[in-house]
């Protein structure tokens, strides 16, 4: 595995992060436009991305099936190929109905990344918690600046360009990769740089058991907050604002997302350093906690204390990267991070009816965050069942042509 095929893909892995969260959370933004342009309610509008939202997931594991059987590279080409179509075509749309049908193309597109990415980004690292915290900060900044990226070019242009100007870059970069492919500057490897020992059966079974528990909770809190957020700061911040200025809510989101970003880092070096339970169990602590103090705190402090609860989250990333890449065969690690995404964003449709069930019945996002928190604390309780991983998950010197 030469040095510069493993850069490449972690450069291409890791713009396919940032790719991957802004063009998924578009709609979200955007939906506060279309309640004036199609004349239709918050709670209805928000319910188009149910089925969009739920490709993302139910598709995951035969994106990461066909990731393991003919490269990620490639499938990493179809994702951003994918994906920046579905984009582009919701901004060529005339109705819901339509609306629908590309929000589905982008979530299939969308829902290939993370199971190809991840076990990508696994196999040529060296350090995996300094990569997967790197990785993670290009992700923390697709979730940060999609909210910014949509309200700034819906209120230059329209609601169309915020679709399709993301999803033109997307394409351009599908077809860097695939021009990258062709020539051999990346190629397919089927080899880990840094193997695994192996683990004994029963802890793999107790630990996908584990895992898919705090995993869907995990994705109920990750999906609940980026997807309320923008109705929710418009709501609880729109004084602060000047009422219905998206430009400003899109800015706080981004000032929430941007303040988490530097959490995957620390949480790749915890990982690098320390036992991986451990650091699971550390950030799942204060999450329940932060969640509940969000549901009390309003105007601009509202902000520090929604930044602080997205980087406990964000925290707790790498660990349960890393423990489902320790306790999963290489040959199946597509599959089997693809059965996490499945987990995780198949919380995203469920996320969405939370929201309008709730946010309908009573006009605000308190009863959301209070189950939200309710949901921490079973993952917390789950996760204290984990197997021990004394073992360092990376910490050894790295080599000056190691990534």
């Amino acid at each position: 595995m030469s040095p510069l095929n493993a850069r490449l893909s972690i450069g291409f892995a890791c713009i396919g992060h940032t790719v991957m969260h802004v063009l998924s959370a578009l709609f979200l933004t955007i939906v506060l436009t279309l309640e004036e342009v199609w004349q239709m309610p918050y709670a209805e509008l928000i319910g188009l991305w149910t089925l969009g939202s739920l490709m993302i997931g139910i598709a995951a594991p035969l994106a990461g099936w066909l990731g393991d059987r003919i490269g990620e590279a490639r499938m990493m080409a179809v994702f951003f190929w994918v994906t920046g179509a579905g984009a582009a075509l919701a901004g060529l749309v005339e109705g819901p109905t339509q609306l629908v049908v590309a929000l589905v193309v982008l979530g299939l597109g969308a829902a290939i990344y993370h199971p190809v990415g991840m076990s990508w980004v696994v196999r040529h690292s060296y350090n995996r918690g300094r990569v997967m915290g790197l990785l993670g900060v290009f992700g923390g900044i697709g979730v940060a600046t999609a909210a910014l990226i949509a309200a700034t070019l819906t209120q230059w242009f329209d609601w169309r360009a915020a679709f399709w100007v993301p999803g033109v870059v997307s394409m351009a970069a599908g077809l860097a990769l695939t021009l990258a492919i062709a020539v051999g500057l990346v190629r397919e490897v089927r080899v880990d740089r840094r193997p695994d020992p192996p683990s004994a059966r029963g802890d793999l079974v107790r630990a996908f058991l584990v895992l898919t528990v705090t995993m869907a909770a995990g994705g109920l809190v990750f999906n609940a907050l980026q997807i309320g957020m923008p109705r929710w700061f418009a709501d609880s911040l729109g004084g602060s604002l000047g009422g219905s200025d998206m430009i400003g809510v899109g800015g706080l989101i981004t000032v929430v997302y941007l303040l988490a970003t530097g959490s995957q880092v620390l949480g790749g070096l915890l990982c690098d350093r320390f036992d991986l339970k451990r650091v699971y169990l550390g950030g799942l602590v204060f999450q329940a906690p932060l969640l509940l103090a969000c549901s009390v705190i309003g105007g601009l402090p509202l902000v520090v204390v929604a930044a602080a609860t997205v980087f406990v989250g964000n925290l707790l990333l790498p660990a349960e990267n890393l423990l489902l890449a320790r306790y999963t065969p290489s040959r199946h690690r597509g599959l089997a991070y693809g059965l996490k995404f499945v987990v995780a964003f198949g919380m995203a449709p469920v996320a969405v009816q939370l929201i309008a069930s709730l946010y309908g019945w009573t006009g605000t996002f308190t009863p959301v965050l209070w189950s939200l928190a309710g949901v921490s604390v079973l993952a917390l309780a789950a996760a204290s069942l984990l197997p021990g991983t004394a073992r360092r998950a990376g910490g050894v010197a790295l080599p000056a042509t190691a990534t």
